[in-house]
């Protein structure tokens, strides 16, 4: 098949290597990249670069594709690399020397940039939405064990007295502030880098504002250069947010790992929500909770690989740089679903007032004493401190 870029045959070994995973990755890219094309072609037809008729010529085919793509019915074979050449090349079939025109005024570069900068907005938003109703499932939980004593610990060691309530409003206040995370990547990411080609712009008089409100953009990415630079360093603030979100789901996770052993007993996870063992009879396993751990580790490595992968090279893009969809998606995909499970787990989990209350014990109110005596005889808290710290 001739490339796009050329009719010079290409070595298979260096083609299957090139291509790597894109055909794959990019199946589910192809409606925002239709989204793309289509505000590119009427933005065409405004500055004269398309006639009318033409430009709904290719808004309709391209609907017809992005339908195509929905019900799982587009395919991407390797040849063609990545689902903007699919895309290209569907048109082409289906309408000939105006199918070739979609391209005008435009670089595969700002193409994929476009199709992921959209993508994010909807998995970031997502994002969102989820740690919110996460939050509301926590809250809930919260009230209905509120008044549970529960012992708070430091160095893994009893501390002073604490409440389920308080413990699980920590999550929700956390999570609060995650979101604020969210919302902050998610206006750097909303800039629409249509129109800025490979980097060095495009002389022609394009409507690059045109082009960002008619894809929700809030604003437009001026300078072609950093609209390059920003691949890879945006979906990295992007898994940065998304990665505090799980930061505080990890530690959760470890939390009722230990206190959901029937040493603590504080925690009853569902029968339904644990595993068991292949030897042994009695085992109910927390693996889902052990895994939500290791999803943080999964995210933060992401994150890591992408700005790892994207440092030393000079302005401008680099093949590099397709090197970070995958562990970006993958990371996306991890995040997301680990919220939703984790809601499901406090949407189901159970507390052993008993069990809460009998781990009250009295070393928990050593410090309540020693300011009793503070408060009751005045003395000086280092005294009063010394003087408890005798009885323990």
């Amino acid at each position: 098949m001739t490339k796009l870029w050329g009719d010079h045959p290409l070595d298979s070994r260096i083609e299957e290597y090139t291509v790597g995973n894109d055909h794959l990755l990019d199946l589910r890219l192809v409606v925002y990249d239709c989204r793309g094309s289509m505000a590119h072609a009427r933005m065409l037809g405004t500055i004269g670069l398309l006639a009318p008729q033409e430009v709904d010529w290719l808004v309709n085919a391209l609907t017809d594709i992005a339908a195509l793509a929905e019900a799982g019915n587009f395919p991407i074979r390797r040849s063609q690399e990545d689902c903007h050449t699919a895309i290209e090349d569907a048109l082409v079939d289906r309408l000939g020397d105006t199918g070739k025109k979609i391209h005008t005024g435009r670089s595969r570069n700002d193409q994929v940039l476009t199709a992921l900068r959209l993508y994010t907005k909807d998995a970031v938003a997502e994002m969102s939405l989820r740690v919110g109703e996460l939050q509301a499932v926590v809250r809930t939980f919260a009230n209905r064990y509120q008044k549970v004593p529960m012992p708070g610990y430091t160095h893994t060691r009893k501390a002073m007295p604490s409440t389920v309530g308080i413990w699980a409003r920590a999550l929700v206040d956390s999570l609060q502030d995650d979101q604020r995370l969210l919302r902050a990547a998610h206006r750097i990411v909303d800039q629409s880098p249509l129109g800025t080609g490979a980097g060095y712009g495009v002389p022609l008089p394009l409507d690059r504002t045109m082009t960002a409100k008619e894809l929700g953009f809030d604003r437009v990415q001026k300078n072609p250069i950093y609209a390059q630079n920003s691949r890879g360093k945006f979906e990295a603030t992007v898994l940065h947010a998304m990665g505090q979100v799980l930061f505080d789901l990890n530690r959760v996770a470890s939390d009722l790992v230990l206190f959901s052993m029937p040493t603590f007993g504080y925690f009853n996870l569902p029968e339904a929500f644990c595993t068991g063992s292949s030897i042994m009879p009695q085992k109910r396993n927390p693996d889902v909770l052990e895994l939500v751990r290791a999803r943080y580790h999964e995210v933060l490595a992401a994150e890591i690989q992408l700005k790892t992968s994207m440092a030393n090279m000079i302005h401008g893009y680099h093949r590099d740089l397709q090197l970070t969809k995958e562990p970006f998606l993958r990371a996306l995909d991890a995040s997301l679903d680990t919220v939703a499970i984790m809601a499901a787990v406090f949407g189901n989990l159970e507390v052993d007032a008993e069990a809460c209350t009998m781990a009250m014990t009295r070393e928990l109110f050593a410090t309540e004493e020693a300011y009793k005596l503070v408060v009751d005889e005045g003395i000086p808290f280092r005294d009063a401190y010394l003087r408890v710290k005798k009885d323990f």
